[in-house]
């Protein structure tokens, strides 16, 4: 499992750490350019800017932030410093959110995680992630033809369209979501066409349980996950040890306490943020709002870069208690005011006909802290609630700061 499409997927640490230590000042340097950009960078100077640690002195950038923004500066909410028409291509995402595709041959970083999941020089792939508007499917594409592979732009839905594409053409590779791979291969089963050319698959945009995944391997498909998004291209990807994905070499990630900025540590379930040191158009942790962790240690396949778990969940756990928002920012906020506690956790419940809050807080020496704890969620929320001292350790390890308890109707 020593074969990489790209000789930087097996850097040493000293290599990678000079790479950052030229790539970050450099784009930091670039998107203080653009007015929004400028104002987040205010009193940083790029040349100080070298490592990770540096870069999370950067006030995190959110996603969901992005359509408001935008739309009080379109297209791009200042946060881009090239013209609209120095792009190759202008997308409208869910969100809606306003993209640009840079003029390069993989310009969303694809290449290697095809490559991961099997697909070769020569061979025909079917993508069936949309062309019209949004980057998807021109995202797989070009990730497959800097590959060296034929492509088949036949984007989602039109299955008796796909199956005859398929019984022509011969496509080795798959790549859509993974629900849509299942709908293709029932058709086909359904209606007695050929659909076994397809021996590999690289699946992303909807949940692939394990259930899935056996029933896609039993009918002779290895299928590999890719997480990505549409601001930022491949983010991490599967590869043949199956032991987490693979962070992509253009990117950085870092996991971060949701409602903050704050890096935790690895194996800790936290808010996946993420920079891209491209000087063109640079992209300075931007926080996605999904959840995942850190895995410890190298990849059994001999690529050097970090690894993630995967998906685990969403960040933003705003809830509603009595009228008014609560917010991990917040939660956040009470733990700065007591440095000594480990993780917190908000627990919304209903205690007769009203709402209730419980801040869990993990501790070693409970001394007044409840009473103190319970009078910083009232200053920083304006609710009341009670807390409560844990044991180090004792909650759970899943991203979650507030966890909405309360029954459903």
């Amino acid at each position: 499992m020593g074969e990489h499409f790209d000789p930087r997927e097996a850097r040493s640490a000293d290599e990678r750490a000079a790479w950052l230590a030229n790539a970050l000042p450099t784009a930091i340097a670039a998107a203080a350019h653009a007015p929004a950009q400028a104002a987040r960078l205010a009193g940083i100077d790029p040349a100080e800017m070298t490592d990770r640690s540096t870069l999370a002195r950067i006030p995190v950038l959110r996603k969901a932030d992005l359509p408001a923004a935008q739309k009080a500066i379109p297209p791009f909410g200042g946060f881009v410093a090239a013209a609209p028409g120095s792009f190759a291509r202008l997308f409208l995402s869910p969100g809606p959110i306003f993209e640009g595709e840079a003029r390069a041959a993989d310009p969303w970083h694809m290449a290697s995680a095809f490559f991961a999941a099997g697909f070769r020089a020569g061979e025909v792939a079917l993508n069936t992630f949309a062309y019209h508007l949004t980057p998807g499917g021109w995202m797989m594409d070009h990730g497959l033809q800097a590959l060296g592979c034929a492509v088949i732009p036949a984007g989602p839905g039109n299955t008796e369209a796909q199956l005859d594409l398929i019984e022509a053409f011969r496509p080795a590779g798959y790549t859509g979501t993974p629900d849509f791979l299942k709908i293709l291969l029932d058709a086909a089963e359904k209606a007695g066409r050929d659909a076994r050319s397809i021996r590999k698959a690289m699946v992303s945009g909807a949940a692939f349980p394990p259930s899935l995944q056996a029933e896609v391997k039993a009918r002779g498909i290895d299928a590999f996950q890719m997480y990505g998004t549409a601001d930022l291209g491949c983010v991490a990807y599967e590869t043949a040890a199956r032991d987490g994905l693979v962070v992509a070499e253009e990117v950085i990630v870092e996991i971060v306490r949701p409602g903050t900025g704050d890096p935790v540590p690895d194996g800790e379930v936290g808010e996946v943020v993420v920079t891209v040191p491209d000087p063109t158009h640079p992209i300075l942790r931007l926080a996605l709002g999904d959840l995942s962790a850190v895995v410890p240690g190298v990849s059994a396949c001999g690529r050097t870069n970090t690894r993630i778990a995967g998906w685990r969940g969403r960040a933003d756990q705003t809830t509603k208690v009595k009228g008014m928002f609560v917010r991990p920012e917040q939660i956040a906020e009470v733990a700065k005011r007591h440095p000594g506690t480990g993780r917190l956790r908000l627990v919304v419940t209903r205690d007769g006909e009203q709402d209730a809050m419980t801040l869990r807080a993990e501790a070693g020496d409970a001394n007044g802290l409840a009473d103190a704890l319970a009078a910083s969620l009232h200053a920083v929320t304006r609710l009341r609630g009670t807390a409560e001292i844990v044991a180090p350790g004792s909650l759970p390890n899943d991203g979650k700061v507030i966890a909405d308890e309360r029954p459903v109707a």
